[in-house]
C-alpha cells in the first residue's frame, strides 16, 4: 500500500507519523504518479508547526515539491501519458510515495535530472528567478550578495546570478558551504565568522556597495545589509530563518533603495502568466546544463524527521531529498 508522511498535530518533525493509505480512484482529469523523491523545503517545516501562511486542515502531509511518473492517467487528463516522468508541483502532500494531480500540476523531468534533482528544484531555482529577474531586475555587470549561500535558495541564487553576468558575492557560515558555492559560480566568498560581512562587502566592492542583496535570512544580516549597499540597491526580502529584520528607513532614503518581498508562488497564482515565463526558462537552463540543484542528502521516506533537522540545524549543502524507493 502507498505510504505517506502525515501530519495530526502541529509541532516538531518528530511528531509526525508514516502511515499506509488506500488508493483512492481517480475522477476525470486526474492523474496518479509513483512517487520517487520528495523534497524538503523549510515552509514544510513551518506548515507542520502551524507557523506558515498556509494553514492545512489537519491531517495532511507536508511536501510542495516532487517527482516521480505517471502511472494512470483518467479520461480528459490532456498532454500525459503513462510514463512520463515528471515534475509534480503542490501546495502540500509531496511526502507520499503516490500522489493524485492534474496535468497543470506537472512538467516534464529534465533530461540531465534524475528524481531527487527533479525533486529539489523548482522551489529554490523558481525562488531565485522570481527574485532576481522579476523582483530586482538584476543586470549584466552589478554586484549581487546572496546570503545563506551554502542552502538551496541561496545555493539557486549563486548559480543563476553568475549566469546573468553578475559579480556574485556568496556569504555562508562554513567553509565546506563556501566551497559549494564557489563551484557554482560565486567570484568572492565571506564566512560569517571570520569577518563582520558589510565590512568585507565594502573591501570587496572598494566601498561601493552592492546593487542587490539577496537575504532569506533575516533578523541583523538583514539589517547589516543596509549598511553595505550601493545607489539604488534592491534588497531581496526571502525569508526570515534568522528572525524578523528591521528596516532602518534612513538608510535607505540615503541610498536611494528598495526592499522587495519575494513570494515566487503567490506571485504566479496571481499572475500566472509569470509562472509560464519562468518555468519555460527554467526548464531551457537545465537542459542546457546552466543550472541543476545541489543535492547534498538523500534519506528515505521513512527518514523524514531527520531529513528536516537537516534544514532546522544548517547542515544541509543545497538540498534534501526524500527517496520512496
Amino acid at each position: 500500500m502507498p505510504k505517506a508522511v502525515v501530519c495530526r498535530e502541529l509541532g516538531p518533525p518528530e511528531g509526525l507519523r508514516l502511515e499506509t493509505f488506500a488508493s483512492a480512484p481517480l475522477k476525470p482529469g486526474g492523474v496518479r504518479v509513483a512517487i520517487h523523491a520528495a523534497g524538503i523545503n523549510f515552509p514544510d517545516i513551518l506548515m507542520a508547526a502551524g507557523e506558515y501562511q498556509l494553514k492545512p486542515e489537519l491531517p495532511f502531509t507536508p511536501g510542495m515539491e516532487a517527482a516521480g511518473e505517471v502511472v494512470e492517467v483518467a479520461d480528459a487528463a490532456e498532454g500525459v501519458a503513462i510514463g512520463d516522468k515528471v515534475i509534480v508541483k503542490l501546495r502540500h502532500g509531496g511526502y507520499a510515495s503516490e500522489a493524485v494531480v492534474t496535468p497543470a500540476q506537472i512538467t516534464p523531468l529534465p533530461s540531465t535530472f534524475d528524481f531527487a534533482e527533479g525533486a529539489t528544484f523548482l522551489a529554490a531555482h523558481g525562488t531565485a528567478y522570481h527574485g532576481l529577474i522579476d523582483r530586482g531586475q538584476l543586470r549584466s555587470g552589478e554586484v549581487l550578495l546572496v546570503h545563506g549561500a551554502g542552502g538551496g535558495v541561496g545555493l539557486a541564487a549563486v548559480e543563476m546570478g553568475k549566469m546573468l553576468g553578475a559579480t556574485v558575492i556568496a556569504a555562508a557560515s562554513s567553509e565546506e558551504k563556501l566551497a559549494v558555492a564557489q563551484a557554482r559560480g560565486a567570484d568572492h566568498l565571506v564566512l560569517y565568522s571570520r569577518e563582520p560581512f558589510r565590512d568585507a562587502v565594502k573591501r570587496l566592492t572598494d566601498g561601493r556597495g552592492v546593487d542587490v542583496v539577496y537575504d532569506p535570512v533575516g533578523g541583523e544580516i538583514f539589517e547589516n545589509s543596509l549598511r553595505c549597499i550601493a545607489w539604488g540597491a534592491r534588497l531581496l526580502v526571502i525569508g526570515f530563518t534568522g528572525g524578523i529584520g528591521l528596516a532602518r528607513t534612513n538608510l535607505l532614503l540615503i541610498k536611494g533603495a528598495s526592499v522587495l518581498g519575494v513570494r515566487a508562488g503567490e506571485a504566479v497564482r496571481k499572475n500566472p502568466a509569470l509562472g509560464e515565463v519562468r518555468q519555460r526558462k527554467l526548464l531551457e537552463w537545465a537542459e542546457a546544463g546552466k543550472i541543476r540543484p545541489n543535492v547534498s542528502h538523500r534519506l528515505p521516506l521513512e527518514d523524514y524527521a531527520q531529513a528536516m533537522r537537516l534544514l532546522i540545524d544548517r547542515k544541509a549543502i543545497g538540498r534534501v531529498a526524500l527517496m520512496m524507493s
